[in-house]
């Protein structure tokens, strides 16, 4: 199990600047970004056991981080 927090200006290096155009200039990216934060800061608390959780809840919000990833790189790449 991996306790590294998955920071989404890491994960996509190459899209700084875009990500903070998009962040001020569209409310829906905006929201996906505080989204995968939340998400992403759950799992990392779950993993290091700060916020202990069952096993299936945290599979449930490494799958919900992957899809917000997802469309996180798919605004990206369609601005």
């Amino acid at each position: 199990m991996s306790n590294t927090p998955h920071e989404i200006q890491e994960e996509f290096p190459e899209y700084m600047d875009k990500m903070h155009t998009l962040k001020v200039s569209d409310e829906r990216f905006a929201q996906v970004l505080e989204d995968y934060r939340d998400v992403n800061r759950a799992i990392h608390r779950a993993e290091t056991e700060v916020e202990p959780v069952a096993d299936p809840y945290i599979e449930d919000m490494r799958k919900r981080r992957m899809v917000l990833k997802d469309e996180i790189y798919g605004m990206l790449t369609r601005a």
